[in-house]
């Protein structure tokens, strides 16, 4: 026998040994089907030494010719089942192989890609994967996702997801934690709460209520793997604005009876000593009852009104600023944090609203658009949107602010679909988001409210990809997206058995101090399960525009055939997840997934499957969602009319952009217009998209000409400043 060495797939070689053909073959046998079928000790001795006949005349042999023989052999003599187990046994470790060498140049693509614009780095906005902690976060995130595709996944999950047929979101941390949450911030402040490292007492100035507010957020997206939203951010600042108020009037009284020898007759009376925006007679009088001069009781009002403007400025500006600076997830990330507001009538949350705007249109230091919080702007007639309405005003003043740095966003409480829940005074019936576009509103096991809840996971299911195999036929495309949206529900039921299990102690924040619906129920040591059916569990989809393009030769922005083609598609996708929630009392929702990596990543997998096919595979990335493609030219007037009706079918979530040319600060009546069209069309929720010019020297962010605003450098040739547009969703 000439044989005496083995060249492995690495390329190094070694020496041959018997045994390890013979232990191969019997891990096959074990798998056997049934007892029938398994190999008897002489039989794996037969066949091993097949093998050893086969290779033989080979001074030097590779491993992978070594298994082709054995498979040969198994087969010669007829032992298929066994032979069956051994190819199976092969594939897996193929798969296995690849999988780690995916992982391994991950990891070199981490630590010494120099280019910051790969997928890989750019997966999510808010983690800086140049940083060595984020670096550690990253690697730590691919190595999950790895654990998870080779050892935790059923085969048609994993498949499915390799394949891109569906695309699983944040599959790192599917064995730990889920999505997000709207914290109702009134009711965690009361009474004071802990962040796992000490207790904070419930906060008695505005200044406190905006930091503490900075620290929920936090706290919570350590608990959870998504954004953080405050859903009635006006609401909560504004009882912090009333504590200030109250101290700095006695304050005020205090000095005044100081500066004039005067001993105070009596208390302040504080029903009717409230901030106002204006003269407050009541207040007046009450003072000049204490003081004995209404001239100086005027002053004195005056002055303490003055003074909680001033401190709620500056409560609102350092807001804006730590929700830009504060890390969490070992130090390496930037909560993805949301506030939502516009609904609170009252003077001091009038003065939140307001002020919180004017911190946003200051920029961070050097003038830059802060990408955090994502603002949301809550519309609604006979509150803001009218012009007689009591915030028509902070609504105007919202659209300037938005013209000049992206945000806010708009959420349209009048829309059918979310002015079903809202009730007058009640802020938590007032439909919020999270700033990528969640939300959360009906729930079939509970009260319907947007604070306190989050969706769990959500799937997203590749449009496209069906239609491109469906090769033109609806009936195909529709068995192929039954067969992914049940796999899409099977698959959130998989990753729920899993977290349900899990105990308040996991969530110490969330859970712990009863951040969640009914979670201050629970006792640490309780399990989850039975709060997590106030979550809503969502199936995505990704690429209608192209998947439309695929299956009839044009998109929705094209022809009214496609356009009603969508919609039965989106459709679609809503009465199976209704179906869900009524036959599984679960919170299932339909949802135009935010996903620009996804897009790229889908579109990528798509060209390389079925080639450059023109208007379907032939861009970088795909459209997102129900979008009509960005590269379409439309009208905004017809781009709304288009989108508006997947609003009310996208239950999870969804937004629309309409894009506007030049310097929209410019013509702020034009830019409130085109808010109205949204609002108008029952969009629920929007933005308007906009050039954001930003200096790469000093950092300054905003409309540039030929000379920085800020550091007054100047570039030879036009438009060299500017270096892409920030979406308002954050990405």
């Amino acid at each position: 026998m000439k044989l005496t060495k083995v060249r492995k797939r690495s390329g190094q070689k070694v020496n041959y040994d018997r045994e390890k053909i013979f232990n191969a073959i019997a891990g096959a046998n074990r798998d056997a089907s049934t007892p029938a079928d398994k190999l008897s000790d002489d039989d794996l001795e037969l066949v091993t030494d097949s093998v050893e006949r086969a290779i033989a005349e080979n001074e030097i042999i590779g491993v992978e010719d070594i298994q082709d023989h054995v498979e040969k052999c198994l087969m010669a003599h007829g032992f298929f089942d066994v032979a069956k187990q051994f190819i199976v046994y092969r594939q897996k470790h193929s798969q296995r192989r690849a999988a780690q060498k995916k992982l391994m140049d991950t990891y070199r693509d981490i630590f010494f890609a120099d280019s910051v614009d790969i997928d890989l780095k750019r997966d999510n906005a808010n983690i800086n994967t140049d940083a060595s902690m984020g670096i550690m976060l990253k690697m730590g995130a691919e190595s999950a996702k790895y654990f998870v595709d080779n050892h935790v996944l059923p085969e048609e999950f994993a498949q499915a997801d390799k394949e891109n047929w569906i695309h699983i979101h944040d599959k790192d941390f599917s064995l730990i934690t889920f999505n997000c949450c709207q914290i109702d911030l009134l009711k965690l402040f009361h009474g004071g709460f802990s962040t796992g490292h000490g207790f904070l007492r419930e906060p008695n100035s505005i200044r406190s209520y905006a930091s503490l507010a900075c620290i929920a957020i936090q706290s919570n997206q350590n608990d959870m793997f998504g954004g953080q939203s405050i859903n009635a951010f006006d609401y909560a600042m504004a009882e912090g604005v009333r504590k200030s108020f109250k101290r700095v009037l006695r304050d005020e009284v205090k000095r005044a009876c100081e500066f004039c020898d005067i001993e105070a007759a009596g208390d302040i009376d504080f029903n009717v000593c409230t901030y106002s925006e204006g003269n407050n007679p009541a207040a007046v009088d009450n003072l000049t009852k204490i003081i004995g001069s209404e001239k100086l009781a005027e002053k004195v009002y005056s002055q303490a009104c003055a003074d909680v403007e001033e401190e709620t400025h500056q409560a609102m500006e350092a807001l804006i600023h730590n929700f830009n600076t504060l890390h969490s997830r070992a130090g390496a990330q930037v909560p993805f944090s949301s506030i939502n507001y516009g609904m609170d009538t009252s003077p001091e949350g009038r003065l939140v609203v307001r002020e919180v705007l004017n911190a946003i249109e200051a920029g961070l230091g050097n003038g830059e658009t802060p990408i955090f919080p994502i603002s949301v702007f809550q519309l609604k007639s006979g509150v803001n949107y009218n012009v007689d309405d009591p915030n028509y005003d902070l609504f105007r003043q919202a659209c300037k602010v938005s013209a000049k740095r992206l945000f806010p966003n708009f959420v349209n409480i009048d829309a059918p679909y979310n002015l079903q829940y809202y009730k007058p005074g009640d802020y938590n019936s007032c439909v919020a988001t999270m700033g990528c576009r969640t939300r959360v509103m009906s729930n079939v096991n509970g009260r319907e409210e947007s604070g306190s809840r989050g969706n769990f996971a959500f799937v997203t299911i590749n449009l496209p990809k069906l239609a491109l195999e469906a090769k033109g036929s609806l009936e195909k495309f529709f068995e192929l997206y039954d067969k992914y949206i049940t796999l899409c529900h099977d698959y959130l039921l998989f990753r729920l058995k899993t977290i349900e299990e899990k105990h308040v102690y996991n969530f110490p924040f969330l859970m712990g101090q009863g951040v969640w619906m009914d979670s201050e129920k629970l006792k640490p040591t309780d399990k989850i399960k039975d709060v997590l059916k106030h979550a809503s569990y969502s199936i995505g989809f990704c690429g209608l525009a192209e998947c439309l393009v695929a299956l009839i030769g044009s998109h929705h922005g094209q022809s009214e055939e496609a356009q009603q083609l969508g919609l039965k598609i989106v459709k679609h996708l809503r009465e199976r997840t209704d179906d869900y929630t009524k036959r599984e009392k679960r919170n299932w929702t339909t949802f135009g997934t935010p996903a620009e990596s996804t897009a790229g990543q889908f579109q990528r997998a798509n060209r390389k499957t079925y080639g450059n096919i023109k208007g379907v595979t032939d861009r970088p990335y795909m459209t997102n969602s129900s979008h009509v493609p960005v590269y379409f030219p439309i009208c905004a007037g017809d781009k709304i009319k288009i989108e508006a009706p997947y609003h009310a079918i996208c239950n999870a979530g969804h937004i629309a952009y309409i894009e506007m040319d030049g310097d929209p600060t410019k013509n702020i009546s034009a830019f409130e217009a085109l808010v109205r069209a949204m609002h108008d069309a029952d969009m629920g929720y929007f933005s308007i998209n906009h050039p954001v010019d930003r200096d790469p020297v000093c950092g300054y962010t905003g409309i540039i000409g030929n000379e920085c605003p800020h550091c007054h450098r100047k570039e030879l040739v036009t438009g060299t400043f500017h270096i892409g547009r920030l979406k308002p969703d954050g990405k």
